[in-house]
């Protein structure tokens, strides 16, 4: 588990992240990867069927609920694809870190 896994979202404001922040701090998560513009990051998560992968999507809602960071989230029957951006900043905080750290230690458990 990485310090972001620990540490809560808060309200961002002002510039996103630059491509070498996202860069580094990319380093800290296993399996995420940023779009070309540098502006989102995602992964996806593949489950042995429908209810493992409902499951996780609900475990996901609840961390975004109480973080109030709300990633994208795309449902297929054994996997799902996260995705954080921050819409404040138009780009990329630390809170998506923060969200995908959380959503990581998820699926350690």
């Amino acid at each position: 588990m990485n310090d972001f896994a620990s540490r809560r979202c808060s309200p961002q404001h002002g510039p996103a992240l630059s491509r070498d922040a996202v860069e580094t701090l990319l380093k800290q998560l296993a399996g995420w990867t940023m779009n070309a513009e540098a502006k989102e990051i995602r992964r996806t998560f593949a489950f042995k069927d429908y209810y493992a992968a409902m499951a996780f999507v609900n475990a996901v809602a609840w961390i975004a609920h109480r973080e109030d960071h709300h990633p994208d989230l795309t449902v297929g029957y054994n996997k799902v694809t996260v995705a954080f951006a921050t819409h404040s900043v138009a780009g990329l905080s630390e809170n998506d870190f923060i969200g995908a750290a959380k959503i990581d230690a998820l699926s350690a458990a």
